[in-house]
This record gives C-alpha cells, structure tokens and sequence, in this order.
C-alpha cells in the first residue's frame, strides 16, 4: 500500500485508513459514480470526500505502478499545486494506492467536501439564472488568471469548477476533478482557447466570455471570439460524432 496525507490530517492518519477498508460497505454515494465512485464521509465532524477510481485495464495496471503516477496521487499533488499558486480547490487530505504483482489496483483520493451555490453547468443550463452574466464574466477572468499562472487544467468542463458567493457578494471558484492537469512557463494563444472550448455549446456565452477575456489580454476581442467559437464548434462535432459511433456500436451489439 501506498499513502500520503497531509500534515495537517497527520494525527487523523488511523481514521482514515479506516475509512479506505470499509468504503465499500460505508459511506454516503455522492453523484453518479458512472466510473469513479465517490462517497462521504464523517472523519471526526469534518464532511470529507473520497473518490475511488476505477481499477485501470491490464496495461494501466502496469504504467501506473512501474512508469506514471495513479489518477489518485496526481489528484493529491496537483490540488497541493493549486493551492500554493493561489487557486481554489477543496483542501486535499490524502491519498492511497493498493498494488498487486500485476499492477495498480484500488486507488483513492481523499479531500474536503465543498459545499457550492452552482457549478458552471447551471449557467449552461438555465439561461435565467440569478446574476449569470455577472458570474460567467468573473468565472472568465478565474480562468483568464489560471492561464496567467501557467496552469492548463485538462478537464476544464461544465462540472468541475465549484462556484461559492462569498460574503461581499462576488464568487470563488473551485477546480475539481484534477488528474490531469499541465503546468507551463507561459500559455500561447491557441493553448487557452482550446482549453476554454469544452465549456459551453452556446454562442452567447462564448460571445460574453471572448468580451471579458479580452480585457485582460492582448489579442482582440473580434479574434478571441473567432478562435474560441471555432475550437467550441470543434469540440461539439467531435463530441456529438463520438456519441452518434457509441449508439450504432451499442445497436449492432444488441
């Protein structure tokens, strides 16, 4: 067994080990658990969330305890990344890996449970939303200074920024779902449009972000805008053309 945790969780160390070995018959089931499964937990009054990633096919096994790190340790060490460069993520705690002779099996990643108003996915999804101009253009300007910093998060979807209102009325943000992730010295043009394409198939909230990030840019809003729409348009037919394939693979099997 491989583990990790925080000094500032040092003396819970046991609890949590405790946690891990039960996790299949405790716990609370937070979301869907499609492929990784997440469940709750009270570690002495404390609400924590731990994620058990999926064991990985026979060749991951293998790259992930000889030649790469697991999803759970990326997880821990680039919300311990994040966190010194300033941004937002809940508060990692630990990290645990079960290996075999064959590989990688069991992973898990612990953290804080975040309580949040919305995810981005409420701007998508409900055009009226309270405020959503106002927090579509500060969401904007978060990730306007993520790529400032260098940092090009991978997963950069409709899901996976946690929004809070503080208590001066403005918003934090919160990245989740954090294994894959890239730091660079400088990010090109291109690099963060691409990285901001997943986020919305909507015209008028690429038009809103394409005029907020150009304030803080160099490049003009018309051809932020151009660039963005395009890199979004991209995305969706690729998406779109992956789960047309998945729906006539599912038929011919039937």
């Amino acid at each position: 067994m491989s583990f990790e945790i925080s000094k500032k969780f040092k003396s819970e160390e046991h609890s949590i080990q405790q946690i891990i070995s039960s996790f299949d018959s405790s716990g609370e089931l937070f979301g869907n658990g499609d492929r990784n499964k997440i469940k709750l937990f009270d570690l002495n009054g404390k609400i924590i969330n731990v994620k058990s990633f999926k064991i990985p096919h026979f060749i991951n096994k293998i790259a992930y305890k000889y030649f790469r790190k697991s999803k759970a340790r990326r997880s821990f060490e680039y919300a311990n990344k994040l966190i010194e460069l300033g941004v937002g993520t809940p508060e990692p705690i630990a990290f645990v890996e079960f290996s075999s002779l064959l590989g990688l099996e069991n992973s898990y990643y612990v953290s804080e449970h975040l309580l949040c108003d919305l995810t981005y996915r409420e701007l998508v999804e409900v055009p009226d939303y309270p405020d959503r101009d106002n927090i579509l253009r500060q969401f904007t300007k978060f990730s306007f200074d993520l790529h400032e910093k260098g940092i090009e998060f991978l997963d950069h979807s409709p899901g996976n920024t946690l929004i809070k209102k503080n208590a001066s009325g403005n918003y934090d943000f919160f990245l989740v779902d954090l294994n894959r992730m890239e730091f660079h010295t400088t990010m090109s043009f291109e690099t963060r449009m691409k990285n901001l394409c997943r986020l919305t198939p909507l015209k008028e909230m690429v038009a809103t972000m394409s005029n907020e990030y150009a304030k803080y840019y160099s490049e003009p809003e018309q051809k932020i805008f151009d660039t963005l729409w395009k890199d979004t348009s991209d995305f969706q037919e690729k998406f779109y053309r992956k789960k047309r394939l998945k729906k006539k693979l599912k038929f011919w099997k039937k």
